[in-house]
Formats: structure tokens, sequence, C-alpha cells
């Protein structure tokens, strides 16, 4: 799989994101922070963040992300020798642990943030953006990704990209934050998060807007349940979810269709 894409060097390589009309509407746009419509802010934003990263995730999790991770890679039922793509990989949570649990594997990690793969200092890494993926069709057992999902520019065309790369019977695992099914709580959920957001980010970069960044990626985004409902349009099977706190953040597992749907 070395030749799959260009290995991480020196350079931070400009990736330009493609144009995607499945998730280009007004409304969309109009909730859609300015960093996920401007790839090189979104660099800068998660270069800033890369040194804290690991600390953040503990915190907005309370302390549970490791536990859930573990549980995420424990059910994604690895096949012997898997080829696994830690996709969004920031500082390789999911690589790592896979790795630890089946040292054979052979792990790619991929992420459009030069410092944090540097800071994952997983052994083989790709800087690419997750709608245009340097890999070559039904190549990889699993795809995993951590925190990922809000901060593509389009859903779709990102998951239309897992879903080609992926082998048949291969399996799609998530970790990420989501808007709760009832309104009310969405909206303390909401407010929860920016005071997080806001209070950290002035303790560790004096500026609110790091961490604030958070809510405000979600406040356009989807519940677990939608989620789910969207992976299965997309041509995914035995879509599974398990939701933490009250529906906040969730792990799915889904397979790409070889045969009958057998649910994870």
């Amino acid at each position: 799989m070395s030749g799959f894409g260009q290995q991480l060097g020196g350079r931070d390589t400009q990736i330009p994101l493609p144009e995607c009309p499945l998730c280009y509407n007004p409304a969309f746009v109009l909730k859609s922070p300015v960093e996920k419509q401007d790839s090189r802010l979104m660099r800068d934003m998660f270069s800033t963040i890369a040194p804290k990263y690991n600390l953040i995730t503990r915190v907005f999790s309370w302390g549970m992300d490791q536990r859930w991770k573990r549980l995420a890679v424990r059910r994604a039922m690895l096949p012997a020798r898997a080829e696994v793509l830690d996709l969004a990989c920031g500082t390789g949570d999911f690589a790592k642990l896979v790795a630890q649990q089946s040292a054979e594997s052979h792990i790619v990690g991929a992420d459009l943030t030069v410092r944090m793969l540097r800071m994952s200092k997983l052994r083989q890494t790709v800087c690419a953006d997750a709608a245009a993926l340097p890999f070559p069709t039904d190549c990889f057992d699993a795809v995993f990704v951590g925190y990922g999902l809000r901060n593509f520019p389009c859903l779709e065309a990102a998951i239309a990209e897992v879903h080609r790369i992926l082998r048949p019977g291969g399996v799609l695992v998530s970790l990420d934050f989501f808007l709760p099914s009832h309104r009310w709580l969405r909206r303390f959920y909401l407010a929860y998060l920016y005071t997080q957001g806001a209070f950290w980010g002035m303790i560790l970069h004096w500026r609110a807007r790091v961490y604030t960044y958070i809510p405000d990626s979600l406040r356009g985004f989807l519940s677990a349940k939608e989620f789910s409902m969207l992976l299965e349009k997309m041509q995914f099977s035995g879509v599974t979810a398990l939701p933490f706190i009250l529906g906040g953040i969730a792990v799915h597992w889904a397979r790409k269709r070889s045969g009958p749907d057998t649910a994870i």
C-alpha cells in the first residue's frame, strides 16, 4: 500500500476541496462555519489545536473518549492482517488502538493537516482531503473516523469516498458529536459546548473561537439516527449506532454491502 498516496513530507501541500452539489444549498451554507467553507482556515485551526488535541477530546467526552474508541475497535471485528485507514486521524488514536489489537494489520493515517500527522507519529501517513482520497477502489478492510464527520465540507461526498475505498464487507467505524434528537436538549447541549469551548479556548490559546467551533459545526449537522439513515441510503448495511451523553456523541458501525444485512 506504500504507493497509495504521497508520503508525508516537510511541506504542507495545498489540496483543493472539490465542489459538492450534494451539500450546496443556501440553508447548509448559512449554518456552516466559515472554517468548513475554506480549507486553509480549517488547516490553520487544527494546526493551532494539534498540541492540545488529546486533552480537549478527553475534556469534551468527560474522560470517556478512550473507552469509546476501544469499544469501537473491538466491535469492528477486523480480519487478520487487515488493511486499515484512520481517516481524519488527528493524533492517531484509532490507528494505535488497532495496532494494539492486531499487530499484523497495515494501518495508514490520513488527515488534512500536516501538523496533526506529525504529532500522530504513525509509520505511514497521507495528507489528503476526505472527499478525494488518493487510494484505489476496494482496498481497505476498515475505515475509522474519529471526530471528523462534522468537519467534512460535504459529508455525502466523504462517505461516498469511504464506500469506494472499502472492500465489499469492509466496515466504516465513526465516533463523533451529534445533535440530540429532542429540540430542547439540543439547545442545552449546544449552550454547554459553547461555554466549555469558550473557557478552554481562552485558557489554552487566548482565543475562544478555537473550540466554540465545535458547537458551531454541530448546528447544521445531523442526529445519530439521521446519520444512520444516511449510511443506509448510501449503500451501507448492518448499520449500528451506540449513543452516549443523551445522543450528543455516538459510535457508528456500518458495512459495505456484499450480501445479506448483518448488524454489528
